[in-house]
């Protein structure tokens, strides 16, 4: 089944309950007090909650399949971060700001709401501002992919291949100026007015003068988080026992990221398995070749390089088969 929708009312009903719970256990995972079992713990309970949404909502169209598995998967990584922020000595949460954390923030540094309510900040009308800005600019792109998708086609006819492209381009583009950039920062500024320091997850990517500057600094903040908190900071620790505590932080990053973009991209669509994993593998294989570069000597090189290795395999990473099961149909494709 492709597109969204609901196909079983009652299943679909369940699985919200399911998913209105996974804030509640993943605040008492945390309270676990005894290392290395808190880790284990959390862990498993991610594994849970991604692998019941995922199973139980197979029958479901696929757009619908891929929202439940990402709200999943973000909820429940939120136990791992904040179990993780515990062990570095981090100020626990109230429930009241858990759940603010868990559910109405998509950042992963659960801190910086330890003293949710405080002053507002006084930029929180600037980052609403941008927001709606960005807003309106993706609505705009996602309505001229509409218009090229809908335009001087007869009914039953194909799509020509021009068309197809860039129609898709525009759509990503628009879907990625109106949730990246527009929703997240009206998101950062209200929580800013309730004086929470939440910033802009996703800082000029455009600007990027290398990889790294792209994937740690400016390209969504909250994955990097993320991967920093769950992933890099542990296998570090245990990298440095063993004498190689980059290399193996370094891959398991990688590796994580391209885990995660398959449990989001290929497995809601049933297809495509490995193609988001060998993405990441190019962007880690990039950022190795950047390391020991000596031609990256001033920003325009340093721009033209970084995009150059993000979107010249992005083909790979949004393949066919999760095109028409959860991008295409947004326009009637």
């Amino acid at each position: 089944m492709i597109g969204y929708g609901i196909d079983d009312g009652r299943l679909l009903a369940c699985l919200v309950v399911f998913l209105c719970t996974i804030p509640l256990f993943g605040y008492r995972v945390a309270a676990i007090e005894r290392q290395p079992l808190t880790r284990m713990v959390a862990w498993g309970f991610v594994s849970v909650c991604v692998l019941f949404v995922e199973r139980m909502s197979v029958a479901e169209p696929q757009g619908t399949r891929m929202l439940l598995i990402i709200v999943a998967l973000l909820w429940s990584m939120k136990a791992v971060v904040y179990t993780e922020s515990l062990q570095y000595g981090n100020q626990s949460l109230t429930f009241g700001q858990w759940l603010c954390f868990c559910v109405g923030w998509f950042g992963m540094r659960s801190e910086l709401f330890n003293r949710l309510p405080s002053n507002q900040l006084a930029d929180w009308r600037q980052y609403c501002g941008r927001g709606l800005i960005r807003l309106a600019l993706g609505a705009v792109f996602i309505g001229v992919a509409w218009a090229l998708t809908h335009s001087g086609t007869e009914p039953n006819v194909a799509i020509t291949p021009w068309k197809l492209w860039f129609s898709t381009a525009c759509l990503l583009t628009g879907l990625s100026l109106f949730f990246h950039f527009g929703i997240f920062n009206l998101v950062a500024g209200m929580w800013r007015f309730f004086g929470v320091k939440c910033l802009a997850l996703f800082r000029a990517p455009l600007l990027s003068e290398s990889l790294s500057d792209f994937w740690g600094y400016r390209w969504n903040r909250a994955f990097s988080e993320m991967t920093a908190i769950a992933v890099f900071r542990p296998l570090r620790q245990h990298g440095k026992r063993a004498g190689q505590s980059s290399v193996v932080a370094t891959a398991g990053a990688f590796l994580f990221s391209g885990l995660l973009h398959e449990l989001a991209i290929s497995v809601p669509v049933q297809a495509g398995f490995g193609l988001p994993m060998l993405y990441f593998a190019i962007q880690a294989i990039g950022m190795t070749i950047e390391k020991r570069a000596t031609f990256l000597t001033s920003k325009l090189i340093g721009r033209a390089w970084s995009a150059a290795w993000v979107l010249i395999p992005v083909p790979i990473l949004f393949h066919k088969p999760f095109l028409a099961g959860c991008v295409w149909p947004l326009v009637g494709m």
